[in-house]
Order: C-alpha cells, then structure tokens, then sequence
C-alpha cells in the first residue's frame, strides 16, 4: 500500500505557494499527494508536474460537481454541464501528473433536496458515467467514487450501493473511494464495508472519526488495515481533511473548528500512525 495526503488540508488551490510543502511531504514518509481540483481551469498543471517528479511523487486528484449541476439531473443541458466539467478536471488531472479522478462525482458536497434519490436518477447516473469512460480511457486515468455520509448528500451513502452502482455502470476504470470517516457514520461495519468494495475499490481515504488526526480517534483501525490486506487492496491510503479557512470547502464539510493543533500535526503525525500499524 501507498501513503497519500490530500492538499485540503492546506488549501482548496494548489499553486507555488506551496511547492515548499512537497520536499516536505516525500520527507515524511508519503508516496503521494491528493490534489484538489475544484477549479481545472486555474490549475498549474505544468508547474505542479514538474514538482511532483523533481520529489518523486505520485498523484491522485479530488474532484467535486459544480453547484447547481449534476450527473443524473432530468435536464440533459445541467448533465451535460456537469460531464464537461469532469471531463476537463480528467485532462487537467493527467496533465498535472494524477492517475486518478476521486471524489463524490454525482452532485454538489452539501445539496440536500429532503428526498431519496430516485429511480431515474440512478438511471441517469449510470448512463453519464458510462459516457465519462471514454474520456478516462483517452487520457489512461481512473474514477473513484466517494459515498458520502447522509449530511452531505442523498445520491450515495453506503459501500454497498457504491458497489451496486459501479456494477451497473460496467467500467474497468471507475470504481469506488471508500473513506474510513464516511463509514463511521453509515456503515454498521467498517471493515466489511471494505470488503463489500472489494471487486471496486481504487482509493481509500484514511481519516478519523473526526477529520483529526487518524489514530486520535475512535475509528476501528485494525480491522480496518486487516481487511484491507485481506482483499489485497495495494492502493493509495490518503489522509484527507480540511482547513476550517478554506471557505470553498468549510461549509459543505461542515468544519467549524480546527481540528488538530496544526494542520501539519494531521498529516506529519497522521503518516506515523499509518506506517506503523499497516504492516
């Protein structure tokens, strides 16, 4: 396994401001870093590639739907908003030196309509995703779909319906992102969730009952970790939280206090906790 952390825990907008942070990052022991990609357009893909291989770092990218817009909306013009949308952040991704596009793909972080979703909607969705994997075929990149817990949206909240939905959609490059502090809310057994994602899981976000920094909480780590090798799973662990300055993101997580005493401490502190129980 791999060992990751996604930059939300510094910033909502990865530039060179904090190119100072990737020596820094590849000294700590991580094989990765997680970018946050919520504006492709602004993204200095070129700078942040060349970055990533002057420290010898892999990528992955974190990607979110516009507000507004989504993948199974019943208006075929805000679909296809949504579709160009995670089309440019996949180019921007590879061009950025990412492997992967993961995140909550289907709807606005924090868009909430008071409903299950529907039928049609489930149907919606399969047939966008089915539409995106030839995109992620012409740049050779990957999709990780993140279930989120049941504040955060209606689409998707569960590994197991993760599972049921990449099924259907019947693509070797989408798959599923399973986060340990999701799981904490919905899943009844967080290693089992892991299992149940099995045939699909591409990423898995490594993060503690709190967004803190893992091992300080309550989260089942062991029988995480021993689930995860069970299934073989030799992806990226991510550490991933937020900064509660970056407004961008704040509200929808629902971050109103800082989390650690430093975001540093989340992630420095964080890789010693994974490495030394993961093996």
């Amino acid at each position: 396994m791999r060992f990751g952390v996604n930059f939300f825990i510094w910033t909502a907008n990865v530039t060179e401001e904090q190119f100072p942070l990737f020596p820094r990052i590849k000294a700590a022991g991580f094989d990765g870093i997680e970018l946050p990609l919520l504006d492709p357009e602004n993204c200095p893909a070129a700078a942040i590639r060349r970055e990533l291989e002057a420290n010898q770092l892999g990528a992955t990218s974190c990607v979110v739907i516009p507000h507004r817009t989504s993948l199974f909306d019943e208006d075929a013009s805000v679909r296809a908003t949504a579709k160009d949308h995670v089309r440019r952040a996949i180019a921007v991704s590879a061009e950025a030196g990412s492997h992967m596009i993961a995140g909550p793909l289907y709807s606005p972080v924090g868009w909430l309509p008071g409903r299950r979703r529907t039928r049609d909607e489930w149907s919606r969705a399969i047939e966008s995703y089915q539409e995106l994997g030839a995109t992620l075929d012409e740049y050779k990149m990957e999709m990780a779909i993140e279930p989120l817990n049941r504040f955060e949206t209606f689409f998707l909240n569960t590994a197991a319906d993760g599972a049921a939905l990449c099924a259907a959609v019947k693509h070797p490059r989408i798959g599923l992102l399973i986060d340990t502090f999701h799981c904490n809310i919905e899943e009844k057994d967080i290693a089992a969730a892991y299992r149940t994602a099995a045939p699909h899981l591409k990423h898995v976000h490594t993060c503690e009952n709190d967004r803190g920094i893992p091992g300080s909480g309550h989260v089942e780590w062991a029988a995480v970790f021993a689930a995860l090798r069970e299934i073989g799973y030799n992806g990226y662990l991510t550490i991933e939280s937020f900064g509660y300055n970056i407004e961008a993101i704040a509200a929808a997580a629902a971050i109103w206090r800082d989390l650690a005493s430093s975001p540093d401490a989340i992630a420095f502190e964080g890789i010693k906790f994974l490495k030394q129980n993961v093996a």
